[in-house]
């Protein structure tokens, strides 16, 4: 019996090998292949392909292809087709072979004959497309589906993969109209068609042709909520603001309340792109449709005053305009009270106040107020702190201010609320003349886990080191950390003339970059960019390796684009930073609006 089990199993191991050393031979010639040896690889495909014709066949084909051997390509193909007339592989790859040699019309004329015998079968017609488009033939596979669709006689069959296909030919106008066919019984598709079509359109061109075909389909189906979503978004990519919003409007109008919570975030969206103007109206709008018990009246209350804000403090603005958004404030906490859920806009009055109405009495007594309400969440109760302790700073009041950011650092150790509060006790005792215990914990945040504030210790106690060393009294240092409060205070006129001064007053100071960096802040402060490039500019030539210098190239370069609307000359300061100071905490930021400025697409890592 033994003897029988082992003769089985020398004969099972005779038989394979015959198979093994075939999968061999495949893999030594796949191995060739990608080494680039492709005689070696020619030699072995030849061989396997004699030992079987139609498990080789691919391969050997594939390989005389690579090695233009075209006219043998095509007689095994021609064989193969004879042999087996109904398997279409054989034809598409005899086009290629055509195409290849040049014959451009014999390879239509074997595609076009595939088209015309077209089975009325859905999974036949995918199978055959799906072989064109693994043979590179994308156009073919498009003409498959299309074709299919009349056989079938369902205009909505092959959505999805004629879309993939549109896509990969980057064919942005089939791919709209295919979208558009697509959507309005596929809404829940929209997110990503939006980010297909951002992805591959390249301007404004794009967006126009995809706005005039959404409007076609409008024209003829003025009801499909997904068309005027389509259209909204257009608007937003184009940055025209007002039109997404009216569109929006529009189909609300239409809804009643169906889509309030659509318009409420479009005017998040909008305030988040500067569009101040067109949310406030949105946000009117909104409540004038509802009222206090509606889910979105609060919200959209709190927000249109938040909007207000920021279309006035990040503008240029005039007094009366302040005033008025202290009102609103004033009147959002009279409707709904001062508790946990208002201490938000009770904490943004009281900045209003200290900082731009300069009401510090005022300020104090709201942020006293707030902290004073046990259910704050405690990131608002920490920042609520904080802003106290900076107003008792301001008010004159230094003991209570540093009492106040101890609290916050006691309460929350470890964490980047407690780091901030450690900077802020550090800042006030360099801004009343406390230089030692200022570098003391600065010290410490020179680890701080937030960059931010690492950066921020370390060049202010390189600026004290600096300093102090030259003049051991640090006389000229304190007056500049009084302007440095009166920057803070946002007083910049009263700022200049202390900077201003301290020249005369100690003459020889080694300040001087120092003194440039704090006017380029108070030129930014005022809006007045053009004023705020030449002490930055100052900086780069007089002071190129000193403590401020990485910092005016990228101040430069965010002017330049955000302020100036120069992008080239933007996109050379950024190339500064990225070749001139690596080390520098702006060399990521740099590096990513570089990309931006140079046009790389959002996924590109070049």
């Amino acid at each position: 019996m033994k003897y029988k089990i082992l003769l089985l199993l020398v004969a099972g191991i005779m038989g394979a090998t015959p198979i093994f050393a075939q999968s061999t031979d495949l893999q030594l010639a796949y191995q060739y292949s990608l080494n680039g040896e492709t005689q070696k690889a020619f030699d072995l495909y030849q061989k396997l392909y004699k030992q079987d014709n139609e498990l080789y066949y691919s391969y050997y084909v594939n390989s005389l292809i690579g090695l233009k051997k075209l006219d043998e390509a095509e007689n095994i193909t021609k064989k193969a087709m004879r042999k087996h007339p109904s398997e279409n592989q054989y034809a598409i790859i005899l086009g290629k072979i055509y195409t290849q040699q040049g014959h451009n019309d014999k390879a239509n004329e074997v595609y076009d004959d595939l088209l015309k015998n077209l089975p009325p079968n859905q999974n036949a017609i995918t199978t055959l497309a799906m072989q064109f488009y693994q043979s590179e033939n994308a156009d073919y596979a498009v003409k498959i589906f299309r074709q299919g669709r009349k056989i079938l006689h369902d205009d909505k069959l092959f959505a999805n993969e004629l879309i993939s296909l549109y896509r990969y030919k980057r064919d942005k106008v089939s791919l709209v109209e295919e979208y558009l066919t697509f959507l309005p019984e596929n809404p829940v598709f929209l997110n990503q068609a939006q980010n297909t079509l951002a992805s591959l359109f390249e301007g404004e061109a794009d967006y126009d042709m995809l706005r005039i075909a959404v409007l076609k389909r409008l024209q003829k189906d003025p009801q499909q909520i997904v068309f005027t979503n389509l259209l909204t978004w257009q608007y937003l990519q184009q940055k025209d603001y007002d039109q997404a919003l009216n569109q929006a409007l529009a189909l609300n109008r239409r809804q009643g309340s169906n889509n309030d919570n659509d318009i409420f975030e479009l005017c998040r969206t909008l305030t988040a792109n500067g569009a101040y103007d067109a949310a406030i109206r949105g946000y009117e709008y909104l409540l004038t449709k509802t009222t206090r018990n509606d889910e979105l009246y609060v919200p959209s209350k709190i927000e249109l005053v938040n909007t207000k804000s920021l279309k006035i403090t990040t503008g240029r603005y005039v007094q009366a305009d302040l005033l008025s958004l202290e009102k609103d404030y004033m009147s959002l906490l009279s409707e709904f009270g001062k508790t946990s859920s208002t201490a938000f806009a009770m904490q943004k009055l009281a900045n209003l106040q200290a900082f731009k109405l300069h009401k510090l009495n005022d300020a104090q007594k709201l942020l006293e107020e707030s902290v004073a309400i046990n259910t704050l969440r405690p990131q608002l109760m920490a920042g609520c702190k904080l802003d106290l302790g900076d107003v008792y700073l301001m008010n004159n009041q230094p003991w209570e201010a540093t009492l106040t950011y101890s609290q916050v650092e006691k309460a929350y150790p470890g964490t980047p609320m407690a780091q901030d509060a450690n900077y802020r006790n550090a800042k006030l005792a360099y801004y009343t003349g406390d230089f030692g215990y200022a570098k003391g914990q600065l010290k410490v945040l020179k680890a701080a886990t937030s960059q931010l504030i690492a950066n921020d210790a370390l060049n202010l106690s390189l600026l004290i080191s600096d300093n102090v060393l030259i003049d051991t009294a640090g006389n000229a240092l304190k007056m500049y950390a009084r302007a440095d409060l009166l920057i803070f205070e946002e007083l910049p006129e009263k700022a200049l003339l202390t900077l201003d001064s301290i020249d005369k007053k100690y003459p020889g100071n080694t300040l001087v970059d120092d003194i440039m960096m704090a006017k380029a802040r108070i030129f930014i402060q005022k809006k007045n960019y053009s004023a705020a490039l030449v002490p930055l500019k100052k900086i780069i030539e007089d002071h190129a390796t000193g403590l401020w210098a990485d910092d005016a190239v990228y101040m430069l370069a965010d002017l330049y684009e955000n302020q100036l609307n120069d992008k080239e000359t933007a996109k050379t300061y950024y190339q500064k930073i990225i070749t001139d100071y690596p080390g520098s905490i702006w060399i990521n930021d740099a590096r990513k609006h570089f990309r931006i400025l140079r046009g790389d697409k959002p996924d590109s890592s070049s």
